[in-house]
C-alpha cells in the first residue's frame, strides 16, 4: 500500500501506517467465487465488513475535509492560475486525479463550513458525516445551527432532507436524470450528428450533449407549438427512482434500534482532521494536497474492495437498509454513486490486474484508471495504460467518448443520459412532429426531423469562420488548448506575441479560454512556444519546479 512519506500525513491521526493495518485486514477477505456465496456466514460477514467499511468511510471522510480546506485556499484569487489551472475543477482533475466535480464540491463545502463553526466542528470531529453536513449547510445559519447539527448527529440523511426542503418552504430535490434509448438508421444518425455539431457551435464546444438535445427540441417545439405536455412511451425510458423506495427507507428508519447493534460493532476511535493555519503559496498547498491524496487513494482502494464484496454479498439486506444505496448514504455517509464507482472499479480490477499495478505505481491517476476501466479489455490493456500517460484526463475522456460514439453509430443506437425535464421535453417534441405528420412517426425518425429542422434554422446564420483568430478555434475544435483545460477557447492567443513580431498565421495562434489567455498567460503564469496545433510546448510553474 502506498504510503504518504511527508510529515503531513504524520500530524493526521489517520496516517500510512494506520492504512496498511486496515489494508491487511481487508484484502485478506477475498471475492468468493458464485458457487461459494450461499456458504458465507453471512451474520460474521456483514459485521465484519460494516465494521471495515465504516473505519474506511470516517478516515477518508476526514481527508476529504482536510482537501476542502486547502483546495478553498487554492481557489482564493489567482493562485490555481499560478499553477496553470482555469479553475478547481481542472485542477482536481489533472493534477489530483479527482473528479472535478467532487474538488468543486470539497471546495464549496470548506468555504461554507468557515461561517459555520459547530457544524465545522462536528465534521471535522467525525460526529457528522460529509453527506450530512452538505444536507444542513443551507439552514444551519445564525442560532439555528447549534438545533440542526444535534440533529445531524442522530438523525438519517433522508429525514433531515426533508426537514430542510420544509424549513425552506420547498419540496425535496430528487434525482432527475434519466436514461433515454433510440434505435436510428444510419441516415438518421448522420442528421443527428450534424445537428448535434452545429448546436455545439451554438452552444460552444464544452456543451454536453443533452444540452445540445435540449437546444434541438426547444427549437422545434418553438416554431411547432403543441398543446400536449409530456407523452409517455414515446421514448423508452429508463426511470432512475422507484415510488415504493422513500417509503421503504422510512419504515426502516422508524425502528432506529435495527441499525443499533452496527454501531456497538463500529470503531470505538472518532477520526478527526487536523485543523491549523494554511499557507498561502500555492506551490506549498499543492504539495500538501498531492501528500493528502496519495493517501485518499489508498483509502479509496481498500472501501472499493470491501464495498464490492459487501455489494456482492447483499449484505446492506441483512443490516436492515433498503437499498446498497441506502447503506452508502446513511451507514458511510457517502454518496452511493461514489462508492458504487469505487466498487466496479475494484471488479475491474479482478479483470484488469496489469491496470490495478499502474495505479499503485503511480503511472495513472485514479480519475485516469476509472476512464481506462470503461473501456479497455484484457486484450488492449496495455496500449491504453500507455496511451492514458501520455494524455491529460480531459483529453483521454474526449477520446474515450468519440469511441464511444462511434462504436454507438456502428450499432445504429442513441443512448444519452439526460435530466428529466429533457426526457419529458423530447417526448413533446416528438408528439409535436406526429401532429405536424398527422400520423403516427416513429422515434428514430421523429429525431431526425428535429435534427433537420435545427440544422435548416442555424446552418446558415453560422457561417464559415472569416478571420483567422475564429479560423484558428474552428481549428482547435473550440476547445482551450491549455493542457488540461476543460473550457471552450473565447480567444485565439498569438504565441509569439505580436509587439515581439509575431505574426497572424495560424501557426502562431491557439485557442484559449478567457481565464488562460487574459490572466495565466499574460501575467506570466503560463508559457507557451511552438508553432500550433501540434507542436506547442507549454510551462507552468509546476513544471518550472520539476514537480
Amino acid at each position: 500500500m502506498q504510503q504518504a512519506n511527508a510529515c503531513l500525513a504524520g500530524e493526521l491521526p489517520f496516517g500510512a501506517r494506520s492504512l496498511d493495518a486496515v489494508a491487511e485486514r481487508a484484502f485478506a477477505l477475498e471475492v468468493p467465487f458464485a458457487h461459494e456465496v450461499k456458504s458465507v456466514l453471512r451474520d460474521e460477514a456483514a459485521t465484519l465488513l460494516d465494521r471495515l467499511l465504516t473505519r474506511v468511510a470516517r478516515s477518508r471522510g476526514a481527508l476529504d475535509v482536510a482537501v476542502g480546506d486547502r483546495l478553498a485556499a487554492l481557489a482564493v484569487g489567482d493562485r490555481v492560475l499560478r499553477l496553470g489551472y482555469s479553475g478547481i475543477g481542472d485542477y482536481g482533475r489533472e493534477r489530483l486525479g479527482m473528479s472535478g466535480r467532487t474538488a468543486q464540491e470539497l471546495s464549496q463545502l470548506a468555504r461554507e463550513l468557515r461561517d459555520r463553526p459547530l457544524l465545522a466542528a462536528a465534521v471535522r470531529n467525525g460526529e457528522v458525516s460529509r453527506r450530512k453536513a452538505e444536507t444542513i449547510v443551507s439552514a444551519a445559519r445564525g442560532e439555528s445551527e447549534a438545533g440542526w447539527v444535534d440533529r445531524a448527529r442522530v438523525e438519517t440523511v433522508r429525514t433531515l432532507e426533508v426537514a430542510v426542503a420544509a424549513a425552506a418552504g420547498a419540496a425535496p430535490q430528487e434525482e432527475d436524470w434519466e436514461n433515454v434509448w433510440l434505435s436510428l438508421t444510419p441516415a438518421q444518425r448522420e442528421t443527428f450528428d450534424e445537428a448535434m455539431a452545429v448546436a455545439g457551435r451554438v452552444l460552444g464546444a464544452t456543451a454536453p450533449a443533452w444540452q445540445r438535445i435540449e437546444a434541438l427540441c426547444t427549437e422545434f417545439l418553438g416554431s411547432h407549438a403543441s398543446g400536449v405536455g409530456e407523452e409517455e412511451g414515446s421514448l423508452l425510458r429508463i426511470r432512475l427512482d422507484a415510488p415504493w423506495l422513500a417509503a421503504a427507507k422510512e419504515a426502516l428508519e422508524q425502528e432506529t434500534q435495527r441499525w443499533a447493534f452496527l454501531d456497538e460493532l463500529s470503531p470505538p476511535e472518532v477520526v478527526a482532521a487536523p485543523e491549523r493555519e494554511l499557507p498561502s503559496d500555492p506551490l506549498q498547498l499543492d504539495a500538501e494536497l498531492r501528500e493528502l491524496i496519495a493517501l485518499r487513494d489508498g483509502w479509496d482502494e481498500v472501501m472499493g474492495h470491501l464495498a464490492l464484496l459487501l455489494k456482492m454479498l447483499g449484505l446492506w439486506r441483512d443490516m436492515q437498509f433498503a437499498t446498497f444505496g441506502h447503506y452508502c448514504t446513511e451507514r458511510l455517509g457517502m454518496s452511493a454513486r461514489a462508492v458504487e464507482q469505487r466498487a466496479w472499479l475494484a471488479r475491474r480490477f479482478l479483470f484488469l490486474p496489469g491496470l490495478k499495478e499502474a495505479l499503485r505505481e503511480g503511472r495513472l491517476s485514479y480519475e485516469k484508471a476509472r476512464l481506462v476501466a470503461r473501456c479497455a479489455d484484457d486484450e488492449s490493456i496495455a496500449s491504453w495504460i500507455e496511451r492514458a500517460e501520455g494524455l491529460t484526463c480531459i483529453a483521454l475522456r474526449r477520446e474515450i467518448e468519440a469511441q464511444e460514439a462511434t462504436q454507438m453509430r456502428a450499432q445504429g443506437a442513441l443512448d444519452a443520459r439526460v435530466p428529466r425535464r429533457v426526457a419529458n421535453l423530447m417526448s413533446a417534441a416528438f408528439r409535436a412532429v406526429r401532429e405536424a405528420a398527422g400520423h403516427w412517426v416513429g422515434p428514430g425518425e421523429c429525431l431526425e426531423t428535429i435534427a433537420r429542422h435545427f440544422i435548416e434554422t442555424w446552418e446558415e446564420g453560422l457561417a464559415s469562420p472569416r478571420t483567422r483568430q475564429a479560423k484558428a478555434i474552428a481549428r482547435d475544435l473550440g476547445f482551450c488548448q491549455a493542457p488540461g483545460c476543460s473550457r471552450a477557447a473565447a480567444h485565439a492567443h498569438h504565441i509569439q506575441f505580436r509587439s515581439a513580431g509575431g505574426s497572424d498565421d495560424l501557426s502562431n495562434l491557439t485557442g484559449l479560454c478567457a481565464a488562460h489567455h487574459l490572466v495565466a498567460v499574460h501575467r506570466g503564469y503560463l508559457r507557451v512556444r511552438g508553432e500550433a496545433p501540434d507542436r506547442l510546448v507549454w510551462e507552468t510553474a509546476l513544471e518550472a519546479v520539476g514537480s
